[in-house]
């Protein structure tokens, strides 16, 4: 079991506890249902972002990749799944410009449809046709982007 669906265990365990002790009182005291609720935003919340990077599909991932990167533009990427919501293996329909003689090994960031990086892909040949892309913290520890640059907003494609 998770970290994510362990805290959701005990905070479900808490909450039954307590809607049973104040049935048995036979009242609903304010301060309880508020610390309830804090609890339950505090538990829910950040697993609503974890549900978020999760749920990535892999037209996310290539969507973002031209997001990220001027140079991918109308290369029109396919992704598909390695590891659900951490790494996937893409492949560009089209080569991208010839800015670079070799791509491989050339990283750029991904931009999700929230206009925030959210991780990054390095090129695997020289054409720079295929790519593997990480999601979230996966990127970082990549060495494709840094701890500082994840979550960043990014209006406009990088360029170079």
């Amino acid at each position: 079991m998770t970290d994510s669906n362990t805290r959701l265990v005990r905070l479900g365990a808490a909450l039954e506890q307590s809607a049973a002790a104040d049935l048995r009182a036979g009242r609903r005291p304010r301060r309880r249902r508020y610390a309830v609720a804090a609890v339950a935003l505090a538990i829910l919340i950040p697993g609503a972002a974890f549900a978020a990077v999760h749920l990535i599909s892999n037209d996310d991932v290539a969507a973002s990749m031209p997001a990220g990167a001027l140079v991918l533009e109308g290369t029109h990427p396919t992704c598909t799944t390695v590891k659900d919501g951490v790494e996937y293996h893409c492949v560009l329909a089209s080569a991208p410009g010839r800015e670079i003689s070799d791509y491989k090994g050339t990283v750029y960031q991904t931009v999700d449809k929230t206009q925030h990086v959210n991780g990054g892909c390095r090129s695997l040949n020289s054409e720079g046709t295929e790519w593997e892309c990480y999601i979230g913290q996966a990127a970082v520890d990549q060495q494709i982007i840094s701890q500082g640059f994840l979550g960043q907003v990014e209006t406009a494609p990088g360029v170079g």
